[in-house]
């Protein structure tokens, strides 16, 4: 863990976010009261592909059958 003052991390501010985005811990203080910590944003390494599933999912036809009554009753109330 790394604590530097406010002046400094204005002059290595990238440095700093290169090694908050390395896993180090990052705090920013002011005198002998910490402010800040930087942490990474977690980046959408892998984007979601649509359809995956397709083919793998089957939805009979009693899903879309009228709820019978009672079980209908239990929703309305």
């Amino acid at each position: 863990m790394e604590i530097v003052g406010i002046q400094e991390a204005k002059t290595k501010l990238s440095r700093l976010i290169e090694r908050a985005c390395m896993g180090e811990e990052v705090i920013i203080a002011s005198g002998n009261d910490r402010r800040v910590q930087l942490v990474p944003i977690r980046s959408r390494s892998v984007r979601r592909k649509l359809g995956v599933l397709k083919g793998k999912l089957v939805v009979g036809r009693e899903f879309f059958a009228p709820l019978p009554p009672e079980e209908l009753a239990s929703w309305e109330s």
